[in-house]
């Protein structure tokens, strides 16, 4: 008679019952492993929305109107970070808008900035 070999638990090292291919001895210890391995990916995700959300309240805050203009100084000051954005719109003209969500901002010269509300639909 073939011996049956005693598996640990992935995350804790305790004695393992059960189905053959089971790898964990709980629920908490299979959702507590996977957070450990995927923390890293997760941290980057969660700081990069982080960033996101941020960048969009400055620009909702500042712009009450829907269209207005700012020194990019102003957006700065409050903490704005100029390398995130959601999506990026190319006019005929070779103009960029850079949005986060649905508030962007067009450089018009080196200090100023307009800030604009793209319409839902």
């Amino acid at each position: 008679m073939a011996e049956k070999e005693e598996k640990a638990c992935l995350e804790c090292g305790e004695k393992i019952v059960g189905r053959a291919d089971k790898k964990f001895c709980s629920d908490q210890c299979r959702v507590s492993y996977n957070n450990r391995i995927n923390s890293d990916k997760t941290n980057y995700v969660r700081n990069v929305n982080n960033i996101l959300g941020k960048n969009r309240r400055i620009l909702a805050e500042l712009n009450p109107t829907g269209k207005t203009k700012v020194s990019r100084n102003k957006l700065s000051v409050k903490g704005f970070d100029f390398s995130y954005h959601t999506d990026t719109y190319r006019t005929k003209e070779g103009a960029y808008y850079r949005y986060c969500y649905e508030q962007g901002y067009l450089e018009i010269d080196p200090k100023t900035v307009l800030i604009v509300k793209k319409e839902i639909k």
